[in-house]
């Protein structure tokens, strides 16, 4: 009987097909060797029982074949998603250098629509390339140009910081887009009024609570400190940098600023929040005029231990029932007071969250000042809302990130 010789189309690297000869049952470099041979016992194999088998290492070569391209392109389409994810939001220019091609606009082209290689042109003299969409990516999300038909068109607000009419415009037109600008934006609203935190913690924070890019943290800082100076909203006077607190849109004479107050978050009812303060003298009128109404903006029911507020009986069972009970706690540090470090004591030990007031840095005890403190200017005739604002919008934060005000100590 004759060789049987099958045909089995094998892909190669290159996708050419190799001929796979079938000898007696037995394929590869034997049966090639014996093809020409005549075989003279033992049965011929059949077709099915020879292409089966190679049919099966067919599909496997094939199989590894595709699946590096398959994993490659897996891996692939994993990075795009990890950059868009990790795409940088905020500005890539500070405030002031983003007013650079507004400025060109204006200028030479009597703020004009302007088409984006004439705007080039006007700023660098050379191609709209990379770097000057940036520049032009950062402007508009200070709100300094917008698009308009393919062309570019300084806003108003680019107008009256380069030329002001009144004493205020500068000033006012910086903030407004400081405060406008993404991340930036919701960086200041989460620490104004307080010192910002030392450069590891702040680090964390913005990599982790504000998803900054970890490789862009630290461009992200210069733009940041550059835009506050600014802006003037921020005062390096002191140990640490502190930010400014302009207040909410809605109780800034004039208006002009964005929003910064954060989502409020929904509570079960009768969730208490307890303050911990000096009842007598100026500070405990505080209670009526300052933390209730901002304890009761957040959404929460107000407490405090005194005979107004529990029942009769042994005032530290009070104290310590409330404290337990609260969900978030208020501190005013202001003056000192013994009582009130006492209480904030029995709340840091419950790793209970507190929100830390204080009118000066003096009476915030050196071993908290790693914690996020409020600071209240009574000089400046709105800090009453202001400040009840910003204890509303931390109480915010408490509930939605408690482990910012709990105060924790290491373990060894």
């Amino acid at each position: 009987m004759a060789d049987q010789q099958v045909d089995v189309p094998d892909l190669d690297e290159g996708g050419a097909a190799e001929e796979l000869v079938v000898v007696n049952g037995s394929a590869g470099s034997e049966g090639r060797s014996a093809m020409n041979a005549t075989a003279t016992d033992g049965p011929v194999a059949s077709p099915e029982a020879a292409v089966t088998p190679a049919k099966k290492a067919t599909k496997k070569k094939a199989a590894a074949k595709k699946s590096p391209a398959k994993k490659a392109a897996a891996k692939k389409t994993a990075r795009a998603s990890a950059q868009t994810a990790q795409q940088a939001k905020y500005p890539r220019h500070a405030v002031e250098k983003a007013l650079r091609i507004p400025k060109a606009i204006i200028d030479q082209n009597a703020g004009k629509p302007t088409s984006v290689a004439d705007a080039a042109k006007y700023t660098t003299g050379g191609a709209a390339n990379g770097p000057f969409q940036v520049e032009v990516s950062s402007a508009k999300k200070y709100g300094f140009l917008r698009s308009d038909g393919g062309k570019l068109v300084p806003e108003d607000r680019a107008r009256r910081i380069l030329y002001p009419q009144t004493d205020t415009d500068r000033l006012t037109g910086l903030r407004e887009a400081v405060l406008e600008a993404p991340d930036i934006a919701q960086v200041y609203s989460h620490y104004r009024g307080e010192n910002l935190p030392d450069n590891e913690f702040f680090t964390n924070a913005l990599r982790d609570s504000f998803k900054i890019p970890a490789d862009k943290i630290s461009e992200f800082l210069e733009i940041f400190y550059d835009s506050m100076d600014s802006a003037a909203l921020i005062d390096r006077e002191g140990e640490r940098p502190r930010l400014i607190d302009v207040g909410r849109d809605e109780h800034v004479p004039g208006g002009g600023v964005v929003s910064t107050a954060p989502k409020k978050v929904a509570v079960a009812d009768g969730t208490t929040c307890f303050v911990m303060q000096p009842f007598g003298g100026h500070l405990g009128t505080y209670y009526d005029s300052i933390f209730k109404p901002a304890i009761k903006q957040a959404g929460l029911t107000p407490v405090r231990a005194d005979d107004d507020i529990f029942a009769t009986g042994k005032i530290m069972d009070q104290v310590w029932r409330g404290i337990r009970q609260a969900t978030v706690l208020v501190a005013e540090l202001t003056s000192k007071n013994p009582n009130v470090f006492y209480e904030l004591g029995l709340a840091h030990a419950l790793e209970k969250p507190v929100i830390l007031v204080s009118s000066n840095q003096e009476d915030v005890p050196f071993d908290l000042r790693h914690i996020r403190a409020i600071f209240y200017d009574q000089n400046d005739p709105f800090w009453g809302q202001k400040l009840i604002d910003k204890i509303a919008d931390n109480i915010t934060s408490a509930l939605t990130n408690p482990e910012e005000a709990i105060f924790r100590v290491a373990e060894d």
